[in-house]
């Protein structure tokens, strides 16, 4: 005789502790009984006696910071009901089902090769391995997307770089880069393609074709990431600074593809040059004519040479912020950078007030960098303007206040006043020099 049928409990959701990422209350949205509310940080209350179980919270969620809960009674249950059915399987409605397989159809990582007349922005590489980190936990290839005119040598570039594959567009009609025909181009590579994450500098002209790209292809973006990773949904955890900074946010788009995200110069690590390296070229064509594009490039004007300097590129940063009191007080970094074969940079404070051009600020609105080493003087060290250095290999801080947050980032910390500190730095530098013949020695010390 057949036992009693044993209806399958259903349980109520409940909020895991500290995996919430505050994405947008989906899950309050996705409830059709009203049974979550957000609280002030962004995160989920269960009302408990309003749940029916349907785990529609649970499933919405990217983050896995819902869960269903079962009391002992429902678990022993649970264990009845699939002796009978046998393993309890996951129910789908049709639109989640529908969702899945689309996802599934998205493989690959690239990573756009931002290059100006053959030359590369350096943003191009570092996301190479960055995106060679990405493709290995997702078990794809990693890919090197390279669009211009003459650009064939870049294909043995990138494999050295970590790329397995290049997919080439190689065309006069790229020649110079112009939004539209690149944006058509990409997106006539993505919709063959179908790559599950995008990445391209955080630079003019990442920032320009990102946008359009994504605009004509109907997925998001993630822009100026600091930190990417891949959760366990093969999801693209794109971390930013928000909030004017003051917290860093992890964003997903768990329900489009291809994922996409810019990244700024010199956040990630430059990888390893390996020659020799060998991989797949995929050469593309396109079917557009110069006829067909509405903007010409009459003529390219290089800003190389200039009197500007790039403080992104530099290997030793000597940086001053509000502590300078002065426009005129950044004299002495000055002196102390040229002794020491460096830049000067400043903090948002000191380019607001109009001590330093916007070009050598450091931080969240202004230039990420990674030298050797990076000396703030007068800096306080404010989450928009640790965002920008804290990646330096050294950091030496120079501040009379030691409780400055500035101090938690410092390689080494120096309490004191920075009009004294700073000169006697400079004369030291000098004299170790004068001592080895002009020449800076191998290690300066503090």
């Amino acid at each position: 005789m057949d036992s009693k049928k044993i209806k399958k409990p259903r349980g109520i959701a409940r909020v895991v502790a500290g995996k919430c990422i505050a994405c947008g209350a989906r899950c309050e949205s996705s409830c059709p009984v009203s049974g979550i509310l957000m609280n002030e940080a962004g995160e989920p209350s269960i009302h408990a006696e309003k749940c029916i179980g349907c785990a529609k919270c649970v499933k919405v969620c990217a983050a896995g910071a819902l869960e269903m809960f079962y009391t002992p009674e429902e678990l022993e249950l649970l264990k009845q009901w699939e002796a009978q059915h046998g393993a309890a399987e996951e129910e789908l409605d049709p639109a989640e089902k529908k969702l899945r397989e689309m996802l599934a159809t998205y493989r690959g990582v690239w990573v756009f090769i931002e290059q100006y007349q053959g030359e590369v922005a350096k943003v191009s590489w570092e996301l190479l391995g960055a995106g060679a980190e990405l493709a290995k936990k997702l078990q794809v290839p990693l890919s090197a997307v390279i669009i211009g005119h003459g650009v064939a040598e870049l294909c043995e570039e990138a494999f050295s770089y970590g790329a397995e594959q290049a997919i080439v567009l190689d065309a006069p009609v790229f020649e110079n880069y112009r939004t539209k025909p690149f944006c058509d181009a990409l997106c006539y590579l993505v919709y063959k393609h179908r790559p599950e994450v995008i990445l391209m500098g955080a630079t003019g002209q990442g920032r320009d074709l990102a946008g359009a790209v994504a605009t004509v292809v109907k997925t998001g973006l993630t822009a100026d990431c600091t930190g990417l990773g891949i959760d366990d949904k093969r999801n693209l955890m794109q971390t930013r600074p928000a909030f004017g900074g003051n917290i860093m946010a992890t964003i997903m788009c768990d329900r489009f593809r291809p994922q996409m995200a810019t990244v700024r110069p010199h956040v990630m690590a430059m990888p390893e040059r390996l020659p020799g390296r060998t991989g797949v070229v995929v050469s593309e064509t396109y079917d557009l004519c110069e006829e067909d594009v509405l903007a010409k490039v009459i003529e390219s004007i290089s800003d190389k040479g200039g009197k500007d300097i790039d403080i992104a590129g530099a290997e030793i940063i000597v940086s001053g912020g509000r502590g300078l009191m002065g426009k005129e007080n950044f004299a002495m970094l000055h002196e102390l950078a040229a002794e020491l074969g460096g830049v000067v940079g400043a903090s948002r404070s000191a380019v607001d007030a109009g001590w330093m051009p916007h070009s050598r600020q450091v931080g969240q609105t202004g230039k990420t960098v990674r030298p050797k080493i990076y000396i703030a003087c007068g800096i306080s060290g404010a989450i928009q303007h640790l965002v920008g250095m804290q990646d330096s290999d050294v950091v030496i801080a120079i501040n009379r206040d030691p409780e400055a947050p500035i101090f938690q980032v410092a390689t080494y910390g120096i309490v004191g006043d920075v009009f004294e500190i700073v000169p006697a730095l400079t004369k030291r530098v000098r004299t170790m020099k004068e001592q080895r013949g002009g020449r800076l020695p191998d290690r300066l010390a503090v």
